[in-house]
């Protein structure tokens, strides 16, 4: 065999080495894929809280209510999210945080429905679906948003300068046949001007090139994916036929690995300037047809969003259930659950007026009350509701629960405590109906004050149109507010030999038991420590004050 049948064998044999790698990688990837179904999501870090609100914040949020920060984080809900986010691109990912955060109060049906409905009776189809968004990837600070809503600078304004620049090589050397060395020198030398010029450039736009390659790599999944039997087939295509014509430039944006091979391609493309051409180029077609992206983006978000609803639905088997929405001030619910709990106890809701939760710490008010809200949130935007039924009326969400202090601001543990509920009230002073979630209302301040400030905020809250859970240690607060509120509790069992056990099952009525002492007494504080306590809350109950 001769030199060349040794080198044609030897390009053969690395050109097949590659193409069976990608197979193999295609292949594991379309198992992980079906291993994914019916499971919580594996996490993944390229999905963080900063670049999701970011790109939250760049978009557009006029006719949606939003879920503030302070509730948002109250209610523990990026770790609702990561529960929930069964996504593989950032165009997935970037809508389930959006869909998790804003919520229309309008009675319109959910479109994700009728994908959910459909992908539920095509599992093939959903599994082509999610493969399709797989091979696109997920990519954080994509700064997709900004560019789509127009708040970022335009760049390559010169683009007739860079075709000319681009071009100048190929005509050189071509003219090179007729004009000799000359035309050769100017080609040699117009390559390495260019190449030289394209890494200095690049340098200075790599977050411009890096935003263009995932955008247009999107359109390109659009385009693939507007040729799939969906509900939004059609609009798909309507949406995506404006940039047929560029999207052929779409090699230049292929995703960097930084391999050999890539780096001499991105090395000939820049040696052309091939990407700011064709930066340039669909850059101009983006622009023409805006509002066509942001629908397409949008669309390919509502795919993804509807998979992880229907793979949520299908971790809870029968335990979830589509929520019933009325124009009654009320909740009503079965066998609620907390979804970050992994053996939650089912409780019920009766929630028509305000209502106030007593027990002792870890007994389970809190998260029942958290278990509460985040159903109302979820019902609201994802149409899905972890418990067996779930009825209520359309309203805005809002908690004071997870305060602490703010060294950033300045901010005592009170003073934080009482920003957290005044932007709660002024919420609620807007007339809007509105659901509202307190925990240990005032707690940073002296018993008097806060029985007395903490009655008030009730009182005024029992005025207003809207419903509020408290959870509260203060037992004074169901006696003053006994014939507006209603109470609940959760109870434990303190025993000498097995401490304390909690069945965390509701209860009607105010926790009258007093197991804080039990409790000293099983963990065997000393005997003269537990009788002086029962003394004086004895005292204290016969008398209404603290003896000396």
């Amino acid at each position: 065999m001769n030199e060349i049948g040794i080198v044609i064998l030897f390009v053969l044999g690395i050109t097949g080495f590659f193409y069976y790698l990608d197979y193999v990688s295609r292949v594991k990837l379309r198992k992980q894929i079906k291993s994914d179904w019916g499971n919580i999501p594996r996490g993944t870090k390229k999905d963080t809280e900063k670049s999701l609100h970011k790109a939250f914040s760049l978009k557009n949020h006029q006719e949606n209510s939003l879920i503030d920060d302070l509730t948002w984080q109250d209610l523990d809900m990026f770790e609702v999210f990561q529960r929930l986010n069964l996504t593989y691109s950032s165009i997935g990912s970037e809508k389930l945080y959006e869909t998790l955060r804003s919520y229309s109060l309008s009675d319109d049906e959910p479109s994700s429905e009728e994908i959910i409905a459909y992908f539920k009776e095509h599992p093939s189809e959903r599994e082509a679906f999610s493969y399709q968004f797989a091979q696109l990837g997920k990519k954080d600070f994509n700064y997709i948003q900004a560019y789509l809503n127009e708040q970022t600078k335009p760049v390559f304004e010169q683009q007739g300068l860079f075709t000319f620049l681009g071009l100048l090589p190929i005509i050189s050397l071509i003219s090179a046949i007729f004009i000799g060395p000359i035309g050769l020198f100017v080609g040699l030398a117009s390559l390495c001007f260019n190449t030289i010029f394209y890494f200095i450039q690049k340098g200075k736009l790599d977050v411009e090139l890096g935003t263009m390659s995932y955008l247009v790599q999107s359109l390109s999944l659009g385009t693939k994916l507007s040729k799939k039997n969906s509900p939004v087939k059609e609009e798909l295509q309507k949406k995506i036929a404006p940039f047929q014509k560029v999207l052929p430039f779409a090699f230049a944006f292929k995703t960097k690995t930084g391999g050999e091979m890539e780096m001499m391609v991105e090395m000939l493309g820049g040696a052309f300037l091939l990407p700011f051409i064709s930066y340039g180029t669909v850059s101009k077609a983006l622009n023409h047809h805006q509002q066509d992206a942001k629908d397409i983006w949008d669309l390919l978000g509502q795919l993804e969003v509807s998979i992880a609803i229907l793979n949520l639905r299908e971790i809870y088997g029968e335990h979830w259930c589509q929520p019933v929405f009325t124009d009654k001030n009320e909740v009503i619910g079965e066998n609620v659950i907390h979804p970050l709990l992994s053996e939650p106890v089912p409780n019920p809701v009766a929630w028509q007026k305000n209502t106030l939760i007593t027990g002792s710490n870890a007994s389970g008010k809190s998260t029942y009350v958290r278990s509460v809200a985040i159903n109302c949130l979820l019902a609201q935007t994802l149409n899905t509701c972890l418990a067996t039924s779930f009825q209520l009326k359309r309203g805005h969400i809002l908690s004071s629960m997870g305060v602490s202090d703010s060294v950033i601001d300045g901010d005592s543990y009170f003073i934080a405590e009482i920003k957290s509920l005044r932007r709660l009230i002024n919420q609620v002073a807007t007339g809007k109906f509105c659901y509202t979630f307190i925990d240990e209302i005032l707690k940073g301040t002296n018993t008097i004050e806060r029985i007395a400030a903490s009655s008030s905020v009730i009182q005024w809250l029992n005025s207003q149109n809207q419903l509020t859970f408290v959870a509260t240690h203060d037992i004074e607060l169901p006696q003053i507010l006994g014939a507006s509120c209603d109470n609940i509790h959760f109870e434990e069992t303190v025993e000498k030999d097995q401490g304390i056990t909690f069945d965390y099952l509701l209860k009607d009525g105010v926790a009258t038991s007093r197991n804080a002492i039990k409790l000293i007494d099983a963990l065997g504080f000393p005997d003269e420590i537990v009788a002086h306590a029962f003394e004086s809350a004895n005292y204290f109950d016969t008398n209404k004050a603290w003896h000396s």
